[in-house]
This record gives C-alpha cells, structure tokens and sequence, in this order.
C-alpha cells in the first residue's frame, strides 16, 4: 500500500521528485559563501537577549522566481511579484525584534525604500556642475532615513540579505536556510511571501544556447516542481512556525482555496490576497479562524503589512510558548 503525505501523492514519489529536482538543479556557484554567512547571522542571533529568552529569526521570501529556457539564459519564463509585501514585511519584523533572512528575487523591492521614488539612483540625486552631484532636498530626507536604516539593521546583526534570480538558486538557498535554522525550534519562522514559479524545465535537458526561431515554432516539456513546502515541515525545519500566501483574482474561492493549502502543506497561517485588494485588506487563515487585517486608512502612509506582522507575531509567541508539530 502506498504511503501519501496529504496531497494525494504517494511519500515514495514525491521524495524522488524532490531529488530530482535537485540533481537537476546546476550548482549555486556561492553555496560556501551563503553557508558561512547563514552560520555566523545564525549563531549571533541564538545569544540570548539577557532576559533568558533567544531572538527569534525569521526567513522572509520574496519576489518571484524565474524558469530558464537555456543553460546560458536569454529567454525565461516569469512569475509576477514586485517584492513589496516581502520587503516591507522585513521591516516590521525588525522593529519587533526578529533577526531577518531576507531572500529575495535580484532588482525587486528592497527594505527602508517604500519612501523613495521608484527609480530612486536618478531621481534622488541631481547634477550641480561637472564636479558635484548632491542629493535632491526634496528627496533629502527619505534617502538620509531609507540608508541609516538599512545600515542599522545589517551593522546590528538584524538583517541578512540573500538574492536569488532561478527556481533552481530559490529553492537551493532555501533548502540552506531551512535546515541551517532547525537548531533554533520554535524561535524559527518561515514567511514565503515569493511567488514561486510551478513549473520548470530540467536543467539536463535545456537547451545549452539560445533557441533559435528559424526552428519553427517551440515545443517545450516544462516538468512540475515538486511541493516543497511539505518537505520544509517534515523535514528541513520541522519544529519551524510556518506561513505561506495564497493570492487569487476571483475572491470567490481564495478562502477556500487557502484553507486547503493550509490543510494540506499542514502551514501554521495562509495569508489570502485578493489581486484587486491585496494593498488595503488580506484575510489571515489558521486552522479554527479566519481573521480578516486591514491597514488604517486614517493613519497617513499605514500599510497593510503593519498590522498583519502584529497578528503573526502574537500567534508566533503563543506557538513558542506550547510548539504543535
């Protein structure tokens, strides 16, 4: 008799999707770097705050991932995510003391620059004469707090930021994370706001050039990936407290389709995004609640992400004091 694992797929043939995939995945050309920077981020955040207490670290994922079509890539297959809830979520979980891997997608939203402009390098600065350029005064302010900000959070140990473009550099470093955060149980979190593409093209049987269009018309075999969230929970980082999104644009099923996400990858939270909405309102779904979070309009410059960090973190103290696996 088959052994499932709750999403209908036999453990045995899932286990050698997973493998698979990763035989297929080139290898990240930085792994020893990332190892040895996760290693150190990991080991000064496992201090204890001198109330008895360790700093609780969480990997906030965001952006999305891309599909190559040829090993030395001109064409890819994309996923849309700008990084904004990711990169502004770093942030209030910095200001409630987590220490934050921040993996995110390379040129997506970055955290402390929802203040600048969106091409911030030629708006904020402007051209004197030929030996000075300065920072825009109307613009002063925002870059002055966006970089002191930043600075504080990596100078402090708070924040570790590590980029990733491919699905195969994605979940390679996310593998890295997950099991590197195991020894902290509890105190570890996992918010995987990226959009993560669902399918891919095997590395061996890619093309190695760029495809040619005198070849007539392209027919490609893109192979599904394998649902990692499920082996991120029995395996990479099980005592882990686990969040994931779900994102919709007929608000018809999102509730639904969140709850069996959450049932079915055994997340602690699904976040619900409605497309039209996601800025204004999302809806947070555990197992015995549906809590509606809505950013207050009243409050100038107030966004969403504020009062969903709030709610994360209390439901993450709750689970650090009785852990449910």
């Amino acid at each position: 008799m088959d052994i499932t694992n709750g999403l209908g797929v036999p453990q045995e043939t899932l286990d050698a999707e997973i493998k698979s995939f990763f035989e297929s995945a080139p290898p990240l050309k930085n792994s020893d770097d990332i190892g040895e920077k996760l290693k150190k981020f990991i080991e000064r955040n496992s201090l204890s705050l001198g109330n008895g207490e360790a700093r609780r670290v969480v990997c906030v994922t965001s952006g999305g991932t891309t599909v190559p079509l040829e090993q030395r890539c001109v064409r890819y297959i994309d996923n849309f995510s700008s990084g904004h809830r990711g990169a502004t979520s770093t942030e209030y979980f910095i200001k409630a003391g987590y220490a934050v891997i921040f993996l995110y997608r390379r040129g997506s939203y970055q955290p402390y620059c929802r203040s600048l402009p969106e091409d911030p390098l030629l708006e904020c600065f402007e051209y004197t004469d030929e030996s000075s350029i300065r920072v825009r005064e109307s613009h002063s302010e925002a870059v002055k707090k966006a970089i002191s900000e930043h600075h504080a959070a990596v100078a402090e140990g708070f924040l570790l930021k590590l980029p990733f473009t491919t699905i195969f550099e994605y979940l390679q470093i996310l593998q890295m994370v997950a099991t590197s955060l195991r020894s902290l149980g509890a105190h570890a979190m996992f918010y995987l706001a990226a959009a993560v593409s669902d399918f891919y093209v095997p590395w061996k049987s890619m093309a190695e050039h760029k495809i040619q269009s005198a070849s007539g018309p392209l027919d490609m075999r893109l192979v599904q990936v394998p649902k990692m969230l499920s082996v991120l929970r029995k395996d990479w980082a099980p005592m882990a407290f686990c969040i994931s999104f779900k994102l919709e644009t007929d608000i018809k099923i999102l509730l639904e389709k969140a709850d069996i996400s959450l049932k079915k990858y055994k997340m602690h939270m699904v976040v619900a995004n409605e497309l039209l909405t996601r800025k204004d309102e999302v809806v947070v779904v555990t197992s015995n609640e549906k809590i509606s979070v809505r950013r207050d309009k009243t409050q100038v410059g107030d966004v969403v992400e504020n009062p969903l960090i709030r709610v994360i973190v209390e439901r993450h103290s709750t689970y650090v004091e009785k852990p449910d696996i």
